[in-house]
């Protein structure tokens, strides 16, 4: 892409600073964010762990208050808790309110590491804020860090196995459309779209639209719990975007 778009020269620009920062950047986002991520994932099913990475935009307002020096309005709490209402829905699987006043997690592991991604995701698009670099130019650099981060990880842990033609498969497609395709289509969109918020507000349908590819291509019987607990969460989100 970079080729085609003639943007490669630009890494010529690139200083020790833009390195060291980009170094900084791809350890959070992709090397710690997945391995976080992947790790919930195989503790939580599908319909627990998506939702709940999905508070992400909640956790980088509450973010922005210690490291942005930013202030935001009680009407703007009162959104949050009513999203982590629903994040505590779904991980308790609740079927009434003594459910969720119990917190009895199906994995408090898991949960917490969910929780935890949209911390990591959050401080990533924080700390790029200020960031003057060309988008593109600055995800390849993070990617090629991140490439090295996991390759001394795997040889750390003492294993750098061959994976099977499976997982081969499995790890493009995860690079192709979790943050290749997906990510330059959005920035095609952004620029198509007569405004951002045409764009922005599709995002609301993400999480609905997963929950049917998740029944439908895992198997997996979506429960009254994480439909409410979604319903909760988007709720929130659309209310702190509408009183910020």
């Amino acid at each position: 892409y970079l080729l085609a778009t003639k943007r490669l020269a630009l890494l010529k620009a690139f200083t020790r600073k833009d390195y060291l920062w980009s170094a900084g950047l791809g350890f959070l986002n992709p090397f710690l964010y997945y391995v976080v991520l992947f790790k919930a994932y195989s503790l939580l099913p599908a319909q627990e762990a998506q939702p709940i990475n999905f508070v992400w935009p909640l956790t980088l307002v509450l973010l922005s208050i210690p490291l942005l020096g930013q202030r935001i309005r009680f009407a703007s709490i009162l959104a949050i808790l009513i999203s982590f209402t629903g994040v505590v829905v779904i991980a308790t699987r609740a079927t009434g309110p003594a459910d969720i006043l119990r917190f009895r997690f199906s994995n408090s592991t898991g949960v917490l590491l969910a929780l935890s991604t949209t911390i990591v995701w959050a401080l990533f698009w924080i700390l790029n804020a200020k960031d003057r670099c060309d988008e593109a130019v600055r995800l390849f650099v993070n990617f090629a860090f991140a490439t090295g981060y996991i390759l001394i990880a795997l040889l750390l842990a003492g294993r750098l196995p061959m994976a099977p033609w499976q997982g081969l498969v499995g790890g493009v497609y995860v690079g192709l459309f979790e943050m290749g395709i997906t990510f330059l289509a959005w920035l095609k969109a952004l620029k198509a779209a007569p405004t951002t918020a045409h764009v922005v507000n599709l995002i609301y349908l993400v999480p609905f639209l997963s929950l049917l590819v998740i029944a439908l291509v895992l198997g997996e019987t979506i429960l009254p719990s994480t439909v409410i607990g979604l319903v909760c969460i988007v709720a929130g989100i659309l209310a702190q975007k509408r009183w910020a």
